[in-house]
């Protein structure tokens, strides 16, 4: 078997939340709804707003900006939800919802246009890194890391 050659570009979406923009694979996006009232998730933290429900499934629904300790940003903005295909494997929650405001943006990047901007402190909580993309200050979330801790949070409130 002769190996594939990496993708010189990648579809990405810029999501929106808060001040801070979280650079994601579309690939890994499921779709952008209406932000509905989410059930609460007993002795939760406020990170974890609740569970919305999707398509049958019981989403989980984090505030990034909670999580990280970020500026909530223009809440006069539309509220919306951006529920993302989880990477962890768990079958039982195979999704993860992430509250954002206004639209995701499409964009298609290289390795020549992702420009590491870590300055060596402390990353937030919820972070893998911070990049410049074009003029963007862009945050790729620990996606893995929040839905280890919202499996943790949800088996111990069940």
């Amino acid at each position: 078997m002769s190996e594939q050659p990496l993708p010189r570009e990648i579809r990405c979406v810029l999501v929106p939340v808060g001040d801070l923009r979280l650079l994601l694979p579309n690939a890994t996006v499921a779709e952008v709804i209406t932000l509905t009232a989410p059930e609460p998730v007993a002795g939760a933290p406020d990170w974890l707003l609740g569970r919305i429900a999707w398509r049958g499934w019981r989403v989980p629904l984090v505030s990034f900006t909670k999580l990280a300790g970020a500026q909530e940003g223009d809440t006069e903005l539309s509220m919306r939800v951006a529920v993302l295909k989880a990477l962890g494997g768990n079958s039982e929650m195979p999704f993860v919802a992430v509250l954002t405001q206004g639209f995701p943006r499409l964009t298609t990047l290289n390795s020549e246009l992702i420009i590491p901007t870590h300055d060596g402190k402390p990353l937030p909580r919820g972070v893998k890194a911070q990049v410049l993309v074009r003029d963007d200050v862009a945050l790729i979330p620990d996606l893995e890391g929040i839905e280890s801790e919202v499996t943790e949070l949800l088996q111990q409130a069940s």
